[in-house]
């Protein structure tokens, strides 16, 4: 998987407004979250017309507390592995909100954000691991992020946020990812 102009190839360019320059070059950081819309329910494409400003807040009871609300992630991988980017990487996407990672505050800016279709509940699929580890193998290595700069929204906004959940096995994840058993170009190595 290759990162040409900042746009990961191959993912579904569905560019989002929200976002601004970063305020240094700088990128160190990889937030994992997860994301359903309405809470629970997979499929559709709710969550991009969130990240697009195009959501009808009033389908549903669950999108009222939404309105106006201008978020946004630089990629989202839905439950079959399909991935979307919405913002390129070197920009700053409005994702992580009030956040700390170490010492560092403020961590949209020098992150990129990884939504997951899942809940804190639901658990995620092989395709979406998959998807994520050589996503975030082509990122760590364009960007020269430390492999253990990964993290949760839960672990960078504690207290404030749960995602991706319990359910996301971290283990499985990191195994993925630093075995090489995902290659930069996504292949599965048996």
């Amino acid at each position: 998987m290759e990162i040409v102009d900042h746009w990961v190839e191959g993912a579904r360019r569905r560019v989002s407004s929200n976002w601004n320059e970063r305020p240094t070059a700088e990128i160190s950081l990889i937030v994992v979250h997860g994301i359903s819309l309405p809470v629970g329910h997979f499929g559709g494409d709710y969550v991009a017309a969130l990240f697009l400003n195009e959501l009808d807040t009033s389908v549903h009871p669950d999108f009222v507390s939404l309105e106006g609300v201008k978020v946004s992630s630089h990629l989202y991988i839905r439950r079959d592995g399909t991935l979307d980017q919405f913002v390129a990487l070197d920009k700053r996407a409005w994702h992580a909100g009030a956040s700390r990672f170490g010492e560092r505050e403020n961590c949209n800016d020098f992150s990129i954000g990884i939504e997951l279709e899942g809940t804190d509940t639901s658990g995620y699929r092989e395709a979406q691991y998959l998807t994520l580890a050589r996503t975030t193998r082509s990122i760590i290595d364009k960007y020269e992020i430390p492999s253990g700069h990964v993290a949760g929204h839960s672990d960078i906004a504690p207290g404030r946020k749960t995602d991706p959940g319990p359910r996301f096995d971290w283990d499985g994840f990191r195994k993925l990812l630093d075995s090489g058993d995902v290659d930069a170009a996504g292949v599965v190595k048996s």
